[in-house]
């Protein structure tokens, strides 16, 4: 792993790459993080990734907030004052919109590196960033060939940037789980991205874990082990269907 800044419009947001031991050029890999910020469970993710042949970026999201201490899950899932915190400090600048202007220069860092392979990236994203997963996609069309979101929230809502809205102009092949237990993404939330997805003619798989909200990462409490391997399973079969057959 290494740490790097990347100079945005707005400053310089901390980054880590994660890269294998050999064989470049790799296919390059961005990962929008939860919304618990980084700390050792979400670089795990960079950690895993890369030694299956793919140069992982991995952005701190939160950087227009200053440093801060690592977050602790349990009391962020329990402490509603806690929870309060995150919206007004970090969610509240980490919007769409600002994060839509980063992921330029993200993609600006992938297409300079020689180690990254040409033809297009792949994303993924946890919580907040499988929202941003899936509106990177459509913002950037000709740059993201494969795009996943896991325990995504807001993915079809109201909201004049909500995700769904881009579904005409996403080229990428999409993967996206839910949670069967997320007050985030309910029922009927899925079933107006599902329709505006097959209305747009886009290649993607809907699928429901039988898990709560948060369930790819050990450190949380409603962590599960066995719909987190589920996801590995599926994001590795995703970016070697997209990234590696090019």
């Amino acid at each position: 792993m290494q740490k790097i800044e990347i100079r945005t419009r707005d400053g310089v947001c901390p980054s880590y790459v994660f890269c294998p031991s050999s064989g470049a050029p790799w296919p390059g890999v961005l990962v929008f993080m939860d919304g618990l910020a980084i700390r050792p469970a979400m670089l795990e993710i960079g950690e895993r990734l890369a030694p299956h042949g793919y140069y992982v970026l991995l952005p701190d999201l939160f950087y227009r907030s200053g440093p801060y201490a690592p977050m602790d899950p349990h009391k962020v899932f329990s402490d509603p004052e806690q929870r309060k915190i995150l919206m007004e400090k970090f969610f509240a600048r980490a919007t769409p919109a600002n994060i839509m202007s980063d992921t330029s220069a993200f993609l600006e860092h992938l297409a300079s590196q020689p180690v990254v392979k040409r033809g297009g990236i792949g994303t993924t994203g946890y919580c907040m960033g499988g929202l941003m997963a899936l509106t990177a996609a459509g913002t950037f069309p000709d740059r993201i060939v494969a795009a996943a979101s896991y325990h995504g929230g807001r993915l079809a809502s109201d909201a004049p940037d909500s995700p769904h809205l881009l579904a005409p102009r996403i080229k990428a092949r999409l993967y996206i789980a839910a949670a069967i237990d997320d007050a985030s993404f309910p029922d009927d939330m899925k079933q107006r991205l599902d329709q505006a997805l097959s209305r747009a003619g886009v290649d993607y798989t809907l699928e429901t874990y039988p898990a709560k909200h948060g369930w790819v990462f050990r450190d949380t409490p409603v962590y599960d082990e066995a719909a987190s391997e589920r996801h590995w399973q599926s994001l590795l079969a995703l970016f070697e269907a997209t990234l590696k057959a090019r």
